[in-house]
């Protein structure tokens, strides 16, 4: 963390308002013309849990988390569970505070609800608050709260304390406010937001912390937006106007924000009994000419496995999402991790084939939603967006500018009845839906309704008509046919990269990574370089079909490679080294899987323990796997 940048945790129970609070305090530095990032932990409960949400501000753009922070907001969990002696959770109320002491920096700044909360409880609480030289502001926010209002907005005092301290203008606080609130809580939550400026101010030396906001501007305007965002606004242009789906964490934000906004467009969304329904209305809506989507997460995707399988065979247009989060099973529904690549890749039955796309940033999830489905309206086949709760949820600054772009309607090579008139048919009059010999492996299509547009759909393999076939000489012809679309897609990404290098040119070293990890590595590699070490970066966004030329020669220009994922089993490393069919000798992986996505320098750290000095990383955060043979 750099001195002119402000990292600020606000932390509570799962309930308390914690991520609108943060969420409103991260557009108002944003208006204010700062770059910002945010990152948010929470428990799988609705009401109560220790949850956090970071918010990092700063003049310059920044990419990822920090390392550590320098503010906490605790508020207290106001939906703990009875703190009985001896309970398995312990005392919950307190853990906002005493959860997050670790990771507050030296000179750090402590802002805790006196009402809720009491230091008495946290052992060696105050020896830690001298031996870090934390600044301690214990506030009755609760009180204040209950008397001007609702208890709920002590995180408008909470944040009216925060702005006499670190010097922000309530300003930009109240105009989002206005903007955000009624009239009948607005005037309240203005009166408080005011009174715990003024009593922090006189009550308190502000001036004592050495921490503050910067100073900065945006050269166009700019959005708040998180990964969910991106991905059904990239939907929505691209011209998706079916979803169906059933809610999972953290899949549903997408399924929400595309059911709130497609009854508008003249589209469609159902929420239906379980994620198999799901995917299979998808590939009837595009069936019938619509573009169309679903998603699930981990489990859910599971079940979407035998209409996967149908929407390859019957050459169906179809786009999933998958929200990537730490399994098996259940495992931690709220918790981040990249273990599911080999899943989506080979779920399914038989020689399957389809596009998986990763983006890594909130610009990437807005750009790989539209790329998936015109890949698959284009070659009539599945994409998946793959992504994790991560993207999903961080919110960042993005210019408004990005999304400025055409829509896209277009369904690929669909024929009209005058065309269809001139294609091959049976004669019975079966329009020969999917011929052997046609550019790109490709075959044009009809949709329901459409005069000579007659075909027969199943699951089996089948004849050109669509009749089932077991002929030996049919079932290879069409094996091969939709297996030329693989290559032809290949050439359409190589022309259209998703691909994106970071650092020089001439590195000694290379940093491979793929979706959400992009922007802390990025951050990492700019750090190394700094240091004196040379290193470059690659993330890889197009996982299927896989980019070996370009891969290939990034692991040729450099000594070694760090694989840095999130997960156990090293499977980006696994699909790579596959792949590629060699450089085993090169490849060594950085892996994370404790439901808390890397910092910068974890990454530092890693490279440098591991590659440059060959030694063994402490503690348990992270784990080094050496290159095949050392």
């Amino acid at each position: 963390m750099s001195e002119d940048e402000l990292i600020w945790r606000i932390a509570g129970g799962s309930g308390d308002g914690i991520a609108s609070t943060s969420q409103n305090f991260a557009k108002a530095l944003m208006r204010a013309g700062l770059h910002v990032f945010t990152h948010r932990h929470y428990p799988s409960r609705i009401r109560g849990g220790h949850t956090y949400v970071e918010v990092r501000a700063s003049a310059d753009p920044v990419k990822s988390r920090g390392d550590g922070y320098n503010f906490l907001l605790a508020l207290g969990d106001s939906f703990a569970r009875n703190p009985q002696e001896g309970a398995y959770y312990g005392n919950e109320e307190i853990k906002p505070l005493s959860e997050n002491l670790d990771e507050l920096r030296e000179g750090g700044v402590i802002i805790y609800d006196e009402g809720l909360v009491d230091t008495d409880d946290i052992p060696n609480f105050e020896e830690r608050v001298e031996e870090n030289n934390w600044h301690v502001y214990p506030l009755d926010l609760r009180t204040l709260a209950r008397e001007k209002g609702r208890e709920v907005m002590r995180n408008t005092a909470g944040v009216g304390a925060t702005c006499a301290i670190t010097g922000i203008d309530l300003e930009w606080i109240e105009e989002l406010m206005a903007d955000a609130m009624p009239e009948k809580i607005l005037e309240p939550n203005v009166e408080i937001l005011n009174e715990a400026y003024e009593q922090v101010s006189e009550e308190y030396n502000v001036d004592a912390p050495d921490i503050s906001v910067p100073e900065g501007e945006h050269d166009e305007k700019q959005l708040l937006m998180s990964g969910s965002d991106a991905i059904a606004y990239g939907a929505i242009d691209e011209g998706c106007r079916f979803i169906a789906g059933y809610p999972m964490t953290p899949w549903t934000e997408v399924f929400t924000i595309m059911s709130q906004n497609l009854p508008d467009l003249g589209g469609i969304s159902e929420q239906v009994e379980d994620e198999i329904a799901a995917a299979a209305l998808a590939i009837g809506a595009s069936h019938t000419g619509v573009k169309a989507m679903s998603g699930s997460s981990g489990g859910g995707f599971a079940l979407m496995g035998e209409p996967l399988g149908l929407a390859e065979m019957s050459e169906t247009p179809l786009v999933l999402v998958e929200a990537m989060r730490a399994g098996p099973s259940t495992g931690m529904p709220t918790k981040p991790e990249q273990a599911d690549l080999e899943h989506v890749l080979y779920s399914s039955q038989g020689d399957s084939h389809r596009v998986v796309l990763a983006p890594g940033t909130v610009q990437e999830a807005y750009d790989h939603a539209r790329k998936a489905f015109e890949l698959a309206y284009k070659y009539q086949i599945p994409s998946i967006v793959l992504y994790d709760q991560k993207l999903s949820g961080e919110l960042t600054n993005v210019p408004a500018s990005h999304f400025d772009r055409e829509p896209n309607p277009d369904i690929g090579k669909t024929l009209t009845e005058d065309e269809l008139a001139e294609q091959p048919h049976t004669e019975d009059g079966k329009f020969h839906r999917f011929q052997h010999d046609v550019d790109d492996g490709v075959s044009p299509r009809s949709v329901p309704g459409q005069k000579g547009g007659r075909f027969l759909v199943t699951g089996n393999e089948h004849s050109p008509a669509g009749h089932i076939s077991e002929d030996p000489d049919n079932r290879v012809a069409q094996v091969n046919r939709r297996f030329e679309k693989m290559d032809a897609i290949r050439a359409d990404l190589d022309g259209d990269s998703l691909l994106t290098p970071h650092g020089p040119d001439e590195a000694e070293y290379g940093i491979l990574t793929f979706g959400s990890q992009q922007g802390t590595v990025e951050e990492a590699v700019d750090r190394l370089n700094d240091r004196g070490h040379s290193v470059k970066q690659l993330t890889v966004g197009e996982l299927a079909p896989y980019p070996v030329d370009a891969v290939e020669a990034f692991v040729e220009s450099v000594d070694e490679v760090l694989v840095v994922e999130m997960n156990a089993s090293a499977q980006f490393r696994g699909l790579t080294q596959k792949e590629l069919g060699r450089y085993g000798e090169k490849l060594s992986s950085l892996l994370k899987y404790n439901g808390n996505p890397f910092e910068p320098e974890e990454v530092v750290e890693g490279f440098v323990t591991s590659i440059v000095e060959d030694g063994e990383l402490p503690g348990h955060e992270t784990k080094f796997v050496p290159a095949a043979g050392d």
